[in-house]
């Protein structure tokens, strides 16, 4: 990659770390809802803007306004939903460690229900390093956490495996010949149509006290920051660096979301989540190859 595209991809990792320090104080005056959706609402406007101002639009028809719902329903509203639930039990830190285990459910989900994305050896012995970080986690939180800490991990798990499934359901895009700022924008439309009849009956947000300047901030931020501009440099990095260079940005989130938490929300990390995120993270390179390129070229046979 070029310098450019590295500065890209830490700005990306920045903009989606900061996803979960917004949740954090969103959680401090909003329901679980009433976040999610601010946050697709407010960035389905933002790209519809972006599309009118570059002159793009979207054709539909039954079939893409079916692979719009169901991204948006495994990319979006589930996803989106189960973390933020499970912020309000565990640190936003251990939450983006645990989110980082993204890759490894796609490559899982992959494998079950695709034919030219099998797990070979070398994937499977990074799943199974990924998961035994996982399993370092939370193995030791279980035996002494709440019962809400433990499903605040779970939630978390879920929301990796939903995003996995996405993964493998948004090859259809390509089928359908949509551009990616297009798929982006409809996804999250589609995401605001479910999930604005929920809200309403569900948290009825005019019975809501006034939310102050900062409740208000970390919606527009998750909105605007986080979900719109991190779609605009995600398709961008997709189109020029490509995927595999793209996959490390799984790496570089919980960074900048753990610095966020500890210096910004008084958050503490456990010694066991520092240790889970480098074996979580030992297992994202295996599986990317380069670990082994690397060592190859240091000790050639």
């Amino acid at each position: 990659m070029t310098g450019f595209e590295w500065m890209l991809l830490v700005l990306l990792s920045v903009v989606w770390g900061g996803s979960f320090f917004f949740n954090g104080i969103a959680l401090r005056e909003f329901p679980t809802l009433s976040i999610v959706t601010a946050r697709v609402g407010l960035a389905a406007l933002a790209l519809l803007f972006l599309m009118k101002m570059l002159g793009q639009g979207i054709q539909l028809n039954r079939q893409i306004l079916k692979a719009f719902f169901g991204m948006s329903f495994l990319n979006n509203v589930v996803p989106f939903s189960l973390i933020v639930w499970g912020q309000q039990h565990i640190a936003s830190g251990v939450a983006s460690i645990l989110n980082a285990t993204t890759p490894l459910f796609t490559m899982l989900v992959a494998h079950w229900f695709t034919t030219d994305e099998k797990i070979n050896p070398r994937r499977l012995l990074g799943v199974l390093t990924g998961m035994g970080g996982v399993g370092l986690m939370m193995g030791l939180d279980s035996m002494e956490s709440s019962g809400f800490h433990l499903l605040g991990q779970s939630a978390i798990l879920l929301a990796a495996f939903s995003y996995g499934l996405a993964g493998v359901y948004g090859k259809r895009f390509a089928q359908l010949e949509i551009p990616p700022l297009a798929t982006a924008t409809g996804q999250l439309c589609a995401s605001s149509m479910i999930l604005i009849p929920l809200t309403l009956w569900i948290d009825q947000p005019w019975t809501m006290t006034i939310p102050s300047i900062e409740g208000m901030g970390s919606l527009l931020g998750i909105a605007l920051l986080s979900t719109a501009l991190a779609y605009v440099i995600y398709f961008r990095l997709l189109k020029t660096a490509g995927a595999t260079n793209l996959l490390l940005v799984t790496l570089l989130i919980p960074v900048s979301a753990i610095i966020l938490g500890v210096f910004l929300l008084d958050e503490s990390l456990e010694p066991q989540h520092l240790s889970g995120m480098a074996v979580i993270s030992l297992g994202l390179l295996i599986m990317d190859g380069r670990l082994l390129q690397f060592f190859r070229k240091t000790f050639p046979a």
